[in-house]
């Protein structure tokens, strides 16, 4: 397991920009889309986080970057909160997930806190596989919609 309060190595850092900029293209593919600029914006601080490996921020950034784009692109002027997004879109299979990983982390549970310090460093590989799940979906929803 890499120190994950140390930035990483180079070679470990280009494995995951390239793991990043994989995701983007098989997603972008080649033709063109409409992409929220606000949604755009935040991935490059996406990016960041994913390649210096803080799991966590990826996965709250993640469905900021995915409210952003549903709300500017697919549903102008929606005024719900995310979980109805979600359910108007009908993403809720795809991205309840997401979601609820998201307000477990930023929404304290005193009783049962989703994070502690003792889980941050113990669950390191279960976090990237979520961070890694969300910026999947991250492309998936910013490239749903073709343009013209």
């Amino acid at each position: 397991m890499e120190d994950f309060l140390e930035l990483p190595n180079t070679e470990l850092w280009n494995s995951r920009m390239d793991w990043f900029n994989n995701q983007l293209e098989v997603n972008q593919g080649i033709g063109s889309f409409f992409v929220s600029e606000q949604a755009s914006a935040l991935t490059m601080d996406l990016q960041l986080n994913f390649c210096v490996g803080a799991w966590i921020s990826v996965i709250v950034l993640s469905l900021t970057i995915i409210d952003a784009h549903l709300r500017e692109v697919e549903l102008p002027g929606f005024k719900g909160s995310t979980a109805n997004l979600i359910k108007e879109m009908n993403l809720e299979k795809e991205l309840t997930w997401l979601r609820k990983k998201r307000n477990n982390l930023i929404h304290i549970n005193v009783e049962n806190p989703e994070l502690t310090v003792d889980k941050q460093w113990e669950n390191r590989e279960e976090l990237k596989k979520d961070a890694e799940n969300a910026v999947i979906w991250v492309f998936k929803i910013m490239f749903m919609s073709p343009g013209t």
